[in-house]
């Protein structure tokens, strides 16, 4: 099977601190009532991210538009935040040559730079936009709600520049990704004709990744798309899958539930040993945090595990001593990947030196899963539960595979936490907060409420 995953070390036959027995034959007895849970959610339209790998329609409209744009530009710069820009990061990353931008236009196969904004330092905005020709540029809008206080700032000062640059050249600098019919960058598409793609209205931002939040800058970098969307259409097929065991998303979501409410190891570490795979953490802490961090209802109880992005073998360096003998209140997922596009011979050299010869004969690609291997051992042997994702190749087929089960889990993880994984409630006052102090109209009420909060004491601070 191209994707499988080793549970092995998560069980308490195999890990002292593993989940007993018990517990996982419950949890498989129990988990017809949470698939039918699953299935009447999707059955609402909610899950709009399960139908994107089949939607043929909105995968051409990206193919399309970088098949058109496709020698016109040298730098592409993506405006956005959150599941906006790490979900095109991870694909970018992973799919194409490191270190990217450094490569002739020839290595990138005409391809443009890439550049992501997804943050407003001022510093960031002012470098990029101090380094690309304004006349050879694209800029990718994503915003849904077409109203993200980040990415319209940064819209604001693109539109600007490319306006006293390029005058009413400008618009065929931009494309949005936004609402198909609603918000101010929907209005501001139409009204002046500039290229917009959609976000289906029932896919929310941290399970975008797959529409053309994350298709569009894919495809406009050179990534074939279809077996990207290919791979998730087949880990959705097996995640639906009414038996636990033979269901890959609900396996991984059941047992971090699991270690988290019976063993409060409710810290839950991804640890991909792959450099390309590497930013795919830093969209899962996205994924699983903003999904599952919640005040469930009706006891109002705050709930859901911290995700925490790790990177091997590198973090063996950092973070394992931590994993080993600290605190017991983790998980570690690890991803191994089988076979790697090239490996590197370790030369027989210094065969009089104990501490090297040792190494010679051997390959990086040996090395680095034998490193994997030794941790996971490690910790199972200090009783810490621990999972293996083996994927055959670090390629499309299998990054669509990985993203759609990391996606799905969240699904399942969030109707065993009793909590809705699609909404985030709790970033929105500080959103309101940052409206209201920056004189938006409609801000007046949290206004009044961010002029009731204690001021600044001054014996509090030194």
């Amino acid at each position: 099977m191209a994707l499988r995953i080793d549970y092995t070390n998560m069980l308490a036959g195999a890990v002292s601190g593993g989940i007993p027995a018990d517990a996982w034959a419950a949890a498989e007895r129990d988990f017809a009532a949470t698939h039918a849970a699953v299935k009447k959610l999707q059955g609402t339209g909610a899950l709009g991210f399960l139908d994107l790998p089949r939607d043929k329609t909105l995968h051409d409209r990206s193919r399309d538009f970088a098949k058109a744009a496709r020698g016109k530009f040298d730098d592409l710069v993506l405006l956005g935040i959150g599941g906006s820009a790490l979900g095109p990061i991870a694909l970018h990353a992973a799919l194409n040559a490191r270190d990217w931008n450094t490569l002739t236009k020839k290595e990138r196969r005409g391809r443009p730079r890439f550049h992501v904004l997804d943050n407003v330092d001022p510093g960031t905005i002012a470098h990029v936009m101090g380094r690309v020709d304004l006349a050879r540029t694209l800029f990718i809008v994503i915003s849904k709600s077409g109203g993200t206080a980040e990415t319209m700032a940064q819209y604001l000062i693109v539109r600007g520049a490319l306006n006293e640059a390029l005058g009413a050249k400008a618009g065929e600098h931009l494309v949005f990704v936004t609402d198909p019919e609603k918000g101010a960058l929907r209005d501001i598409a139409r009204q002046e004709g500039i290229a917009a793609v959609d976000i289906p209205p029932n896919v929310g931002g941290r399970f975008s990744v797959l529409s053309p939040v994350g298709i569009l800058p894919a495809a406009l970098l050179g990534v074939r798309t279809t077996p990207l969307l290919a791979g998730a259409a087949d880990m959705a097929r097996r995640c639906r899958a009414a038996t636990l065991r033979e269901n890959p998303g609900a396996v991984f979501g059941v047992l971090q539930w699991l270690a988290d409410v019976h063993l409060h190891r409710g810290l839950h570490v991804l640890m991909p040993y792959s450099d390309p795979l590497r930013d795919v953490s830093d969209w899962f802490v996205q994924l699983w945090a903003e999904s599952l961090g919640k005040h469930r209802a009706p006891d109002d109880a705050g709930v859901g595990p911290t995700p925490i992005a790790s990177h091997g073998a590198t973090d063996q360096h950092s973070q394992v001593q931590l994993f080993m003998e600290g605190t017991p209140n983790k998980t570690v997922s690890f991803i191994q990947v089988g076979e790697h596009p090239v490996d590197v011979a370790i030369p027989k050299l210094h065969q009089d030196v104990p501490e090297l010869a040792y190494l010679g004969g051997h390959h990086l690609g040996e090395l680095i899963d034998i490193e994997r291997r030794a941790t996971a051992g490690a910790l199972a042997r200090r009783g810490r539960p621990n999972l293996t994702i083996h994927l055959e190749h670090a390629d499309e087929w299998h990054l669509g595979a990985l993203i759609m089960l990391l996606e799905v889990a969240t699904v399942y993880a969030g109707q065993l936490y009793g909590v809705n994984a699609l909404n985030q409630p709790g970033v929105e006052l500080g959103k309101q907060f940052t409206y209201a102090m920056l004189g938006r109209a409609d801000a007046g009420a949290a206004r009044r409420e961010w002029e009731t909060l204690p001021k600044p004491d001054p014996d509090a601070s030194v």
